[in-house]
């Protein structure tokens, strides 16, 4: 797989890389997942498949890996692969994030899952938790979910933190989410402290569903920043387990080219020039190769103007997320 910079970062990365949201924690909300995993959720199991998923993606060539404080153990299970297998650390580049707490104590049925917390005392809190298990290898350390409402990207005082961060060579990044993704992006390009920009890099929800961040997203390029995609297969409304019209175009399509519906969606988002990762969120081997496929893949003109009506209006897509079960 071909390597990149990440932006003006330096950091080297693949232009598909691996997230751990599924799999450091029982619960999650993608389609399928009951399917995907079986019923084995403990914690030794998931610790076993999340390394059987981690040397997959090594022996493929993926270089980004992508964590997060509120992945439950994600980064424990990531720190106790790196430690087994013991990879050159140049060959990785290692994203995590702060700003979510992970609350659902390992039950399929907690009320509450995540709760976010963006104040300074939690930054500091997750740093050194993230750097106690990850140590040198945490390369960028991004808000998680920074949104206008929250204030994150207001807060003198976590931004000046950050700012110190990005000074002593640690790259600092935002994810963003939700139907204001493109104003918390460019708001997130205009944050200063004493005269230099805070982010590095911006990670943003964008698939055929849910488009609207692209433009914001093609300026952050455009202005050195790095660009992560996350939820390319709207959490699994475009993979096999989705359904409707949208898994039917992408049939078609999958069909045509020999691979299945996922690498069809992921080979949508690579087609975008801004897109310098876009993440797998893969829970087994089988289903990372069926991800892998879509670096690939070339999509015609055509067959990317066919795929751009499948986009629905922002505020349903977030809607019609926000009712999807933890399963």
């Amino acid at each position: 797989m071909p390597v990149r910079r990440l932006g003006s970062t330096g950091l080297e990365v693949t232009p598909l890389g691996l997230g751990l949201a599924a799999l450091g924690r029982p619960a999650y909300i993608d389609l399928g997942r009951a399917a995907d995993l079986g019923a084995d959720r403990g914690v030794e199991a998931l610790e076993r498949r999340c390394h059987h998923v981690l040397d997959a993606a090594s022996a493929a060539g993926v270089r980004y890996l992508d964590a997060a404080r509120s992945y439950g153990r994600a980064e424990e299970f990531l720190a106790s692969w790196l430690r087994d297998r013991r990879p050159a650390p140049e060959a990785l580049t290692v994203g995590s994030k702060w700003g979510y707490l992970y609350v659902g104590g390992w039950r399929m049925d907690a009320e509450v899952h995540e709760v976010k917390d963006h104040s300074l005392a939690n930054l500091r809190r997750q740093l050194a938790e993230s750097r106690a298990l990850l140590g040198p290898q945490l390369d960028l350390y991004q808000i998680h979910s920074a949104t206008l409402e929250s204030g994150v990207l207001e807060d003198r005082a976590v931004l000046a933190e950050l700012a110190g961060l990005r000074a002593e060579g640690l790259a600092v990044g935002l994810s963003v989410s939700g139907p204001r993704q493109a104003e918390a992006v460019r708001r997130a390009l205009d944050v200063q402290v004493d005269g230099a920009g805070v982010f590095d890099v911006v990670q943003a929800t964008w698939n055929l569903l849910e488009p609207s961040a692209g433009p914001a997203l093609a300026e952050a390029k455009g202005r050195g920043r790095g660009v992560i995609v996350k939820e390319a297969l709207a959490n699994g409304r475009l993979s096999p387990h989705g359904e409707g019209p949208p898994l039917a175009m992408l049939g078609r399509l999958a069909a045509r080219h020999g691979v299945g519906v996922d690498a069809v969606a992921l080979a949508a988002a690579l087609a975008n020039p801004w897109a310098d990762v876009v993440l797998s969120g893969a829970v087994s081997a089988g289903q990372l190769a069926g991800n892998l496929a879509a670096a690939r893949l070339s999509l015609a003109d055509d067959e990317l103007e066919e795929l751009r009506t499948l986009a629905e209006p922002a505020e349903a897509y977030w809607a019609a997320r926000g009712r999807l079960r933890w399963a």
